[in-house]
């Protein structure tokens, strides 16, 4: 008897922090795929707060703590998603929505996406209700003017983001 090949997706971000918002569909993912690509955009033009180092180990850290039946992998990209989908092997990529504009945008990516690549499907996790209101941008805002950012993002995503604050200042 032959097993089918492990499925595979491709969730894309720049994870500048990683949020829960961010973990909720990571938690979603892994309970439909056997590998996770978790792939975090690197892009020359872009300043992140945290190093993709950083951003990496929280991420993996973050995974480890899910205890899934799912392997998870984090690995940099910098062109299409569809690429990084395609060379590692993803027969889906996962977008977080939390509302109606990011329907909108994704709507629209998701179509991009399978003209250049109609072997990959895009799949739309919905936000849970308690992640639905959290975006990195908002939470870097929040931790830049000295707001307490735990309830939005894991320990570990708090803790580099005041770190790196705190080099800034």
């Amino acid at each position: 008897m032959t097993h089918p090949a492990p499925r595979a997706a491709i969730y894309t971000g720049t994870f500048d922090p990683l949020t829960n918002g961010h973990l909720d569909v990571i938690r979603q993912g892994a309970g439909l795929f056997d590998r996770l690509v978790i792939a975090i955009g690197v892009h020359p033009g872009k300043a992140p707060m945290l190093s993709f180092e950083e951003r990496a180990e929280i991420i993996r850290a973050a995974c480890a703590g899910l205890n899934a039946p799912c392997a998870f992998e984090v690995v940099s990209f910098s062109g299409l998603a569809v690429e990084a989908a395609r060379e590692r092997g993803a027969v889906a990529i996962l977008r977080g929505l939390r509302d109606g504009a990011d329907f909108d945008y994704e709507m629209q990516m998701a179509g991009m996406n399978a003209t250049m690549a109609p072997q990959i499907r895009t799949i739309f996790i919905p936000a849970s209700g308690g992640v639905r209101h959290i975006s990195g941008t908002l939470v870097r805002q929040i931790a830049a003017l000295g707001g307490d950012i735990s309830d939005f993002a894991p320990a570990q995503s708090v803790d580099a983001l005041r770190r790196a604050l705190e080099k800034r200042r």
